[in-house]
C-alpha cells in the first residue's frame, strides 16, 4: 500500500515499555500524522491511540489495519511474531516490520536457531538439543554442570537457567522435561556449554536481503543487584556500551547478522525487520547466544532516545524490502541509561493493582516508559504486570544518565517496588 497523503499512520502492536518507546520515536517523525497502539498501556496514549485489540489477535489487528488505512505496521513483542500477524498483514497488502512466522522461528525455537546458527558458521556455544532427561542430565555431565539449560519455546525471558554445578543442571532439566514447569514451551531443551565474558545486544535491521546495525547497548537479565536472582526479561539497560567499538558493532554485522539472515533467505524465509543478537564477549572472540525476533525491552528504551535520525524512515524501507531508500542513520553522543521498575516478586508470582505514584515529578531529562500500567476509575494509575515502568536518564556520560535514571526512580513509587541499583555502573568512568 501506497503512504497516506497528508501524513503516514502507523500502527504499534504490543503493550510494553519497548511498544511505548516504538510510539515515542514514530510520534517524533515528521512524516506521521497518527500513531497507534494495539492494545497499548496507560502510557502509550502520551504519544498515541491505544487500541483494544489483542496482540495476537490477528484478524481485528488486519481489520483494524484496513479501517485506518495503516500505512507501517510494526511487530513490538515476539507473541505477535508467533501469532503469524506478520503474515497476515503482509497479505492483506500492508507494510509489516516485522518477521513472518515462519522467519519468526529464529526466536520462537532455540533448537531452530541453534541449528541454523551452525550451518551458517555463526559462532556460537557448543550445544545439544533434548527431549528426555538422561541423556541431558549426560551432556550436561561431561561439561561438569558448567551449562545453560534452555527451555526450546518462548518463555517470556523465564526460560533459561545458568548452571554452575551437576546439580543445578539436573535440577533444570527436570524442572523442564520432567516436571514440566514450562509446558509445550519447555517439552524440547537446547543444552549449551556455559560461555563466560560481558554480554552485548547488537540490532541488525534487514530488508531481508541488506543488514544495518545499530548501536550496541548491554542490558541486565538477573533480578537482584550482582547479577544475582533468576533470569527476567530484563531489568535495566544501558547504551553506549563499555569497551564496545564501531569495529566489534561490524564484525558483529558481518559474522552473525548477515549470515543469520542469508541462512533464513536461503532456507525460503525473507526477514524483513529487527534481529537482536544476544552476543557474548568471550576470551576467544565474539560468540553469539540468542536471537530475538524484535526490538529488546529495554534495550529498545535505551536505543531509541539515542536515534537522532528519522526511525520511521528506517523501519519503511525495510518493510519495502529496500534499505538502500533509508537515509544514514545518526546518533547522539549522549549517553542512556534505563532502570526498571517491578513488582514484588517479579519475574515470580506478584500482585498489581498497586496505585503509582511521582510520575508527574520526575527530574528534568529523565523519561518515563510504561510496561504494565492500566488506569483504575478509582485508584488512578495502578501496576498491571511484572516490570511496571523503565525509567530513563539521559547525559552526556553514562555517569551522568546513571544518576538521573536513579533520581526518577526515588521520585516514583507503588508498593512492593523493586529495581536494581547497579544498572550501568561498570560503566561510569568511561
Amino acid at each position: 500500500m501506497g503512504v497516506s497523503a497528508g501524513g503516514m499512520k502507523v500502527l504499534i502492536v504490543g503493550s510494553g515499555a519497548r511498544e511505548h518507546a516504538l510510539a515515542w520515536a514514530c510520534a517524533r517523525s515528521e512524516r506521521v500524522r497518527a500513531v497507534f497502539v494495539a492494545p497499548g498501556n496507560a502510557g502509550t496514549p502520551g504519544v498515541a491511540s491505544n487500541v483494544a485489540i489483542k496482540v495476537d489477535d490477528v484478524s481485528a489487528q488486519v481489520r483494524f489495519a484496513r479501517s485506518e488505512a495503516i500505512d507501517l505496521a510494526v511487530l513490538g513483542p515476539e507473541s505477535a511474531v508467533a501469532a503469524g500477524l506478520g503474515d497476515a498483514l503482509r497479505e492483506a497488502g500492508f507494510s509489516v516490520f516485522g518477521p513472518d512466522r515462519g522467519a519468526g522461528q529464529i526466536e520462537t525455537s532455540k533448537s531452530f536457531a541453534k541449528a541454523m546458527m551452525k550451518s551458517c558458521a555463526v559462532p556460537t556455544a557448543e550445544f545439544g538439543v533434548f527431549t528426555e532427561a538422561r541423556p541431558a542430565k549426560l551432556w550436561a555431565r561431561e561439561h561438569a554442570g558448567q551449562v545453560a539449560v534452555k527451555a526450546d519455546g518462548l518463555a517470556l525471558g523465564k526460560g533459561v537457567t545458568v548452571c554452575a554445578s551437576v546439580d543445578e543442571s539436573d535440577a533444570a532439566i527436570d524442572a523442564l522435561l520432567v516436571r514440566k514447569t514450562l509446558g509445550w514451551a519447555g517439552q524440547r531443551v537446547v543444552i549449551e556449554e556455559r560461555l563466560t565474558g560481558p554480554e552485548l545486544s547488537v540490532f541488525g535491521v534487514s530488508d531481508g536481503r541488506r543488514v544495518i546495525a545499530l548501536q550496541a547497548a548491554r542490558d541486565y537479565k538477573r533480578a537482584r543487584d550482582g547479577d544475582a536472582g533468576p533470569n527476567t526479561g530484563g531489568m535495566g539497560a544501558y547504551s553506549p556500551a563499555l569497551g564496545v567499538t564501531d569495529g566489534l558493532v561490524e564484525e558483529a554485522r558481518r559474522s552473525i547478522l548477515e549470515p543469520a539472515i542469508a541462512g533464513l533467505a536461503e532456507a525460503g524465509f525473507e526477514y524483513r525487520g529487527v534481529l537482536y543478537a544476544g552476543l557474548m564477549l568471550t576470551p576467544t572472540g565474539l560468540r553469539c547466544i540468542e536471537f530475538n525476533a524484535r526490538f529488546g525491552d529495554p534495550e529498545a528504551q535505551v536505543l531509541l532516545p539515542r536515534m537522532e535520525s528519522d526511525l520511521v524512515d528506517l523501519m519503511l524501507a525495510a518493510a519495502e524490502g529496500d534499505l538502500d531508500q533509508a537515509p544514514p542513520i545518526s546518533w547522539t553522543s549522549r549517553a542512556a541509561v534505563a532502570v526498571v521498575m517491578a513488582s514484588q516478586g517479579y519475574p515470580d508470582s506478584h500482585q498489581t493493582g498497586h496505585p503509582i505514584s511521582g510520575l508527574a515529578d520526575l527530574p528534568q531529562g529523565v523519561m518515563a516508559f510504561h510496561g504494565a500500567t492500566r488506569f483504575d476509575r478509582d485508584q488512578g494509575l495502578v501496576t498491571a504486570g511484572g516490570r511496571v515502568l523503565t525509567l530513563v536518564g539521559l547525559g552526556e556520560d553514562v555517569a551522568t544518565a546513571r544518576a538521573g535514571a536513579l533520581a526518577g526512580v526515588a521520585r516514583v513509587a507503588f508498593r512492593g517496588e523493586h529495581h536494581r541499583t547497579d544498572i550501568a555502573m561498570e560503566a561510569e568512568g568511561q
